[in-house]
């Protein structure tokens, strides 16, 4: 069945040109429901690929206060709504786990608008401590070396991008990667600089994210991992997995 509708997204592109409608949506969350979380978390990451970058500093989805805003995506919210849509039964059940998972309390709708999107995760590293994004499996990935922290944290730990290559093996579908920021790389105190979704398609692994500038623009990609993560302008990741 997996084969099959990647063989329907393959003949029919314009699921990657713009995201489908709701029957769409339900349709593909009712024939993956038997799968495992991160294959359907994978899944749903690849549908989003050729999607436009967010520019919008803010975010467009904050801007107008909405759940579902999938013309445009940055990496952060490709992270959000492909976790939401592999893990609710349909449409609307996907909308209320964003109610739960985006914020570290629970969102507000007021009047058919997000209420409350200045108490949401704004930084990587919250999301990864609150549970909500997954168990933290950095450790079990390989050798880890501690990082200068931030915004209350002395250090971090991560697994530095020299020894990525040696934890590709132990990677699964829909772990989520965070890319660690260097210490006088940070603008805003985050010590989370970027994030996307692992594809694995046999001995290859993928990173599906939301690659672009804001202000600026750029797309969804799928992209090798290993040749992402030779020349990627971060010094580290650390991972989470949804078992």
């Amino acid at each position: 069945m997996k084969r099959l509708i990647l063989f329907v997204l393959i003949l029919c592109p314009s699921f990657a040109q713009a995201f489908m409608p709701d029957d769409e949506i339900a349709a593909l969350q009712k024939t993956t429901a038997g799968w495992n979380a991160g294959d359907r978390i994978a899944f749903w990451a690849e549908q989003f690929v050729g999607v436009p970058y967010d520019p919008d500093p803010l975010g467009d989805y904050v801007r107008r206060n909405i759940i579902v805003a999938d013309e445009r995506v940055d990496c952060m919210y490709l992270t959000f709504r492909a976790v939401e849509l592999a893990l609710g039964r349909d449409p609307e059940e996907s909308v209320d786990l964003a109610l739960d998972k985006r914020f570290p309390g629970r969102g507000i709708v007021e009047n058919g608008k997000v209420g409350n999107y200045p108490d949401r995760f704004r930084y990587g590293e919250d999301m990864i401590e609150s549970g909500k994004w997954g168990r933290e499996i950095t450790a079990e990935l390989g050798v880890t070396v501690s990082l200068e922290g931030s915004r209350g944290r002395r250090r971090v730990f991560m697994i530095a991008k020299q020894g990525i290559s040696e934890a590709l093996d132990r990677l699964r579908n829909g772990d989520i990667i965070f890319f660690v920021k260097a210490p006088k790389k940070r603008t805003d105190k985050e010590i989370i600089g970027h994030m996307g979704i692992i594809k694995r398609e046999r001995d290859a692994v993928y990173l599906i994210s939301a690659f672009g500038q804001k202000n600026k623009g750029g797309m969804v990609k799928k992209v090798l991992f290993s040749e992402y993560s030779a020349e990627m302008p971060f010094v580290g990741i650390k991972v989470t997995r949804l078992d």
